[in-house]
């Protein structure tokens, strides 16, 4: 998990980059016409003729991409005196710009920082500067002063969700979880605000605290937020793992792992094992056999346990050869009967057989019958089914309805609600 933030904090550093560091400076630069004639600029900000000689042979050093050369006439002219505010603003300010081009970001750092202590800048000239020391600190790892100067822009109105997102991240390093909570809310809401999807990172920030206060019901809630946002496997993964921990039946357990299974979420074979056992005692061999069929066929078999798994396939698969030839069967029988255990039955088989179309039709008659002893495993299996068949919002509607079930786990029923939300996504 740690490593996943890490990496999102270096891609965000990318976006910062120098180029946002030099795109300022240049800004900066640019917006200094100190020598031309301007007779409604305000009275001082003008160089002073003191220093006019070696500021236009800097300025004209900076032009012609001398760096080196353009330092040494700004130290030159620093040695001058009388010095406005302004002349020392200008040549902190030229300076700065030299360093960046250089590369010499900790001299860039501190002349960005006297230009601003002159107090000669202008309010926009001070947004320029505190983004460009904001960019500083946050690539050299100064998380307590990219927090301060991120502050400082989100108080003036300048600030970005992004900014917000870094000031979170560096509140975050310094193990602030607190505040790194506030901000990563605030990058969220900022983030919706401007129509962007919110940065994965900040709900990582959220879940990596609770998880080091061992707050399982506050990583659940964050990893609920992940999901909507990224699907991702890993994230669903963490989350089944936390909610099974709480199950006291088989049937739940079952449930929840056919969704861990459903959102390729299992990374052992120990859990492929466990499902396929649970479906076998379920009187679902088909199926079950299935899951093995898919485990032993992945990196996460393991050697040690592929004799124990090849006795439990070959049983399974005995029994499903038997459900498989008495399936025609199962279907008129079911077709006869007033109530819908039989129709469940049949479209669980013709689930585990590949008739998503079938199992469609079984379940719905199932439904429609009632007087089912496991009414959300005919919902389960209905969007199941409907997944299969990329008919996304007739799977959405059939996990939707879990919770309608007398008795069945809220828990089962607002995971199999929260996949309902994102199938096809």
């Amino acid at each position: 998990m740690s490593h996943s933030i890490q990496d999102f904090r270096r891609l965000w550093l990318d976006r910062l980059g120098w180029c946002a560091l030099l795109v300022t400076a240049c800004v900066g630069f640019a917006s200094h016409s100190v020598f031309a004639a301007d007779k409604d600029k305000p009275k001082g900000q003008e160089i002073s003729r003191v220093i006019a000689k070696e500021m236009t042979a800097a300025q004209k050093a900076l032009q012609a991409n001398q760096w080196n050369e353009a330092l040494k006439n700004l130290d030159a002219a620093q040695t001058k005196s009388p010095l406005t505010p302004f002349d020392n603003k200008t040549i902190e300010s030229f300076r700065a710009f030299a360093n960046v081009k250089l590369g010499n970001i900790k001299a860039a750092q501190a002349a960005y920082e006297k230009e601003l202590a002159t107090g000669a800048a202008t309010s926009e000239e001070k947004g320029q500067i505190t983004r460009s020391l904001f960019s500083i600190a946050a690539n050299a790892n100064n998380y307590q002063k990219t927090i301060d100067y991120g502050k400082e822009m989100v108080d003036a109105g300048t600030g970005t969700p992004n900014d917000n997102a870094i000031i979170a991240q560096s509140y975050f390093q310094l193990k602030d979880c607190k505040n790194s909570a506030v901000w990563a809310d605030k990058a969220i809401a900022a983030s919706r605000k401007a129509g962007e999807a919110p940065k994965e990172n900040l709900y990582l920030f959220k879940l990596q605290c609770a998880s080091d206060g061992g707050d399982n019901a506050t990583m659940a809630a964050v990893l609920y937020d992940l999901i909507r946002l990224t699907n991702k496997p890993s994230h669903w993964n963490t989350l089944l793992r936390i909610e099974r921990q709480d199950l006291h039946d088989d049937h739940s357990t079952l449930q929840v792992d056919r969704l861990m299974y459903d959102t390729k979420a299992m990374t052992q074979d120990t859990d492929y094992i466990e499902l396929a056992q649970l479906l076998g005692d379920q009187g679902l061999p088909g199926e079950a056999a299935g899951v093995l069929d898919t485990v032993l066929a992945s990196p996460a078999m393991k050697e040690e346990h592929k004799e124990r798994t090849n006795r439990l396939l070959n049983s399974l698969r005995t029994r499903a050869d038997s459900d498989k030839k008495g399936a025609a069967q199962l279907d008129a029988d079911a077709a006869k009967n007033a109530g819908g255990n039989l129709s469940l039955s049949a479209g669980q088989l013709h689930y585990a057989l590949g008739d998503y179309q079938g199992a469609v039709t079984a379940l719905n008659a199932a439904i429609q019958k009632g007087q089912l002893k496991k009414p959300d495993d005919a919902y389960v299996y209905l969007g199941r089914a409907q997944v299969a068949l990329k008919n996304y919002p007739e799977a959405k509607k059939a996990f939707a309805q879990v919770k309608s079930v007398a008795g069945v786990n809220p828990k089962v029923a607002k995971l199999y609600e929260l996949y309902g939300d994102t199938v096809g996504h």
